[in-house]
């Protein structure tokens, strides 16, 4: 079942944008550090509507992790780290499930303090077995642990948020 077609997915994102700029308007600059490939879309999308609307500038970076196992693997941010001492980081994705994976990204900037860091998902859903706070939320879903949902954002096809 489709529960977000590619309209209501751009429409999440300008108004996630938006938050993210009234939250941020005092800054000339924004890290925007999205998960794997998915968070890093999000982080792309979201940098792409906040430059509509602002003059912050947003750096894209990635993390990368394994989310089935995230202490067997190595975890790895694509900057030196001490680039985002003081400065204000938002960690995306595409689905906050349990929190785990927004939970480990958050060892890669474990050796530095930022200004600040805040978390935004397209999608949250409501199983947190972790203590992660979503700042900026595209739609929040209550599921059941049995539902999967998936987040299409290839550029060659519709994007869709689909529960299965």
């Amino acid at each position: 079942m489709i529960i977000l077609n590619q309209e209501q997915i751009k429409q999440k994102i300008k108004r996630m944008a938006i938050e993210i700029y009234e939250r941020h308007s005092d800054e000339k600059k924004l890290f925007l550090a999205g998960i794997n490939t998915k968070g890093y879309e999000i982080a792309k999308l979201l940098s792409l509507e906040i430059s509509k609307l602002s003059p912050i500038k947003c750096e894209l970076l990635h993390i990368n992790l394994n989310p089935a196992q995230p202490t067997e693997h190595p975890i790895s941010l694509d900057v030196d780290t001490s680039l985002l001492r003081n400065k204000s980081l938002i960690i995306t994705d595409d689905v906050a499930n349990t929190g785990r994976t927004l939970f480990y990204s958050f060892k890669t900037i474990m050796d530095i303090v930022p200004k600040k860091l805040e978390v935004a998902v397209l999608i949250e859903r409501t199983h947190k077995g972790f203590p992660i706070h979503v700042d900026f939320v595209g739609m929040k879903l209550a599921t059941t642990l049995k539902d999967n949902i998936e987040v299409a954002l290839d550029p060659a096809h519709e994007w869709q948020v689909s529960l299965n």
